[in-house]
């Protein structure tokens, strides 16, 4: 197979550089993580504000990771494969893969009409308030305190006057400084409603939950665009005060499990973490303990006694029947099936994009997918056995969906149709890979969808309802799951309830492996030159949404001159419709 080497870099994520602000006391605690030893904390500083947001010392931000690079020009679709550049360009590799049941993908590595995962390509607004300081040089300290000294002050109290209600605008404090997000509220990733628990009032304690907003500095540089003054000292102080007591006694974050150091993390509070690229094909299933991990929130910790009294509300009440109460143990008591099934974050690959223009998320690699055999119980049996006795009658009445939500209060839905499927092979599970579901994929009982985004695979179960409307919440709704197209960069420009919510993906693959054998080491490299031809042998993955069997994949080594066909070593021989695992 004719094909290329990834070039592999360095890339080293830098914290926000700290710079002169309004001069506040900085704050710094100890906390223990996982059992170990105590891990200092610190408050890392945007370029005007005093306050210190939370960052852990095991930070991303600390971290280097190996990234491939896809492309020598642009992005190839997540949908239709990588293009890794080697060496200056010489060569290039695309890696294709066809699908039953939609045509085959085909096209040169460098085609931009990709497919966008979680509104890749969407920007926030643009906000531009009258007072605002974005503008300003770094390098310009001087001005920029005296652009702070001359912005109004104002109390908590008018901050709590401007909460969004009673057609108000919508402010909020953070550091010291006061923030007009009332245009932005609309589009914040994880949804409306999360934003505006803090209107009127200060972002530190939401913050000290939702620590994704320490991840990057994009959050900061985004809120430079809406600061409308300064509050008061006297507040803030409280504010600070307040926060360090909460800090000391209360870190939600305290009882997260241990994760394999092999995994490369992108942010540890809440966790998100990728399996490293050579590794995703090693096992055909995945360990638990090297398949990627998604989280919004600190992981539920249950103790033997909340383990004894967990159960699962069902709801079917619309339907004319009434709430019941299902335990593990009454789970447990149905057929137990097994279904092995791929699970892709709707992000994955997204740090491919970036090479073209800035994107909002997680940075993933193409890390954010793994495989496992799930066991437990046919969400249908529960349905049934919870009083759902005829779906279509159900479908009738208009009750279309089946809604779930997780302890850690994620909500999300599937249709009914896709529920009650006894082909569908959706199940309850409390079982990975023969053993007790770990924590960190849903202990106790996690549903499994099979073929659809993973975010529709609801960890850490708690209620079932049937309803005539999709989950309300930012993750059926909301613009990180909506797929906009390529024109689009601004998110303002679309109707985001029109769109309907990502449920089932495309088609994906990566190259994972290249094997050059003899043909090149760091001692020959330099000899090779754009057009010259290798030997390589190359391996990778491939997985196509909606149980839709890969038939073949296709690699090219001469942006698609000549193609040869891929050995497909394991996965190819899936039920037809009913292919949820990659090949």
């Amino acid at each position: 197979v004719m094909t290329n080497s990834a070039i592999l870099r360095q890339s080293s994520l830098v914290a926000s550089k700290l710079t002169r602000g309004s001069t506040r006391k900085v704050s710094s605690t100890t906390r223990r993580a996982n059992n170990s030893a105590p891990v200092r904390t610190v408050y890392p500083q945007n370029r005007w504000s005093g306050q210190m947001h939370r960052r852990s010392a095991v930070s991303p931000l600390s971290l280097s990771r190996h990234l491939s690079t896809f492309s020598s020009s642009s992005p190839s679709s997540a949908d239709v494969g990588s293009s890794q550049s080697f060496l200056a360009g010489a060569v290039t590799a695309a890696f294709v893969a066809g699908v039953a049941g939609c045509a085959v993908l085909t096209g040169a590595p460098d085609q931009k009409n990709v497919t966008q995962s979680e509104a890749a390509f969407a920007s926030f607004p643009s906000l531009t308030p009258a007072s605002t300081i974005a503008d300003l040089s770094e390098n310009n300290d001087e001005e920029l305190e005296d652009r702070i000294d001359s912005l109004p002050v104002y109390s908590i109290a008018d901050v709590a006057k401007n909460n969004g209600k009673d057609g108000s605008r919508t402010w909020m404090t953070y550091g010291g400084m006061v923030y007009d997000v009332t245009d932005f509220v609309p589009n914040h990733p994880g949804g409306s409603e999360k934003i505006m628990m803090a209107a009127g009032a200060a972002i530190e304690p939401f913050w000290h939950l939702y620590r994704q907003h320490f991840a990057s500095d994009q959050p900061m540089n985004l809120m430079e665009k809406m600061v409308i003054g300064t509050l008061c000292e006297e507040d803030q102080d409280k504010i600070d005060e307040a926060m360090e007591k909460i800090a000391e006694e209360n870190d939600p974050y305290d009882l997260e499990p241990t994760r394999h150091p092999a995994l490369i993390v992108h942010s540890d509070q809440p966790m998100n973490a990728e399996v490293p690229e050579q590794m995703i094909t090693e096992n055909y299933i995945t360990p638990p303990e090297l398949f990627y991990i998604r989280h919004h929130h600190p992981v539920p910790y249950l103790s033997e006694e909340d383990v004894k009294n967990y159960h699962v509300k069902f709801d079917l009440t619309q339907y004319g029947g009434k709430e019941i109460e299902i335990s593990l143990a009454d789970l447990k008591k149905l057929k137990k099936v097994e279904v092995v099934t791929t699970l892709q974050c709707s992000g994955n690959r997204r740090s491919g994009y970036n090479d073209v223009k800035k994107t909002s998320g997680t940075s993933w690699g193409q890390g954010a997918v793994s495989t496992a055999k799930w066991g437990g119980a046919r969400l249908k049996d529960v349905l049934e056995l919870a009083g759902l006795d005829d779906p279509f009658a159900a479908e009738d009445e208009g009750l279309e969906y089946v809604r779930f939500e997780s302890l850690d209060g994620m909500k999300s839905s599937i249709t009914i149709d896709k529920a009650m499927n006894p082909y569908g092979d959706c199940i309850l599970a409390y079982e990975m890979n023969g053993e007790t579901l770990p924590r960190d994929h849903g202990f106790p009982v996690r549903l499994i969808v099979p073929g659809y985004s993973a975010v529709r695979n609801v960890k850490w179960v708690s209620k079932v309802e049937l309803s005539k409307y999709e989950a309300e919440g930012p993750w059926q709704r909301g613009l990180n799951y909506k797929t906009l197209p390529p024109s689009v960069t601004d998110a303002k420009s679309v109707d985001i309830e029109k769109m309907p919510s990502m449920m089932v993906g495309s088609i994906f693959s990566g190259i994972t492996n290249l094997d050059f054998g003899k043909h090149i080491d760091a001692s020959t490299a330099k000899s090779y030159k754009a057009g010259d031809s290798i030997m390589v042998k190359a391996g990778g993955w491939a997985w196509a949404g909606g149980g839709r069997n890969i038939v073949r994949v296709d690699l090219t080594g001469d942006n698609g001159e000549t193609w040869t066909t891929a050995e497909i070593q394991q996965g190819g021989d899936q039920k037809f419709g009913r292919a949820w695992a990659w090949v």
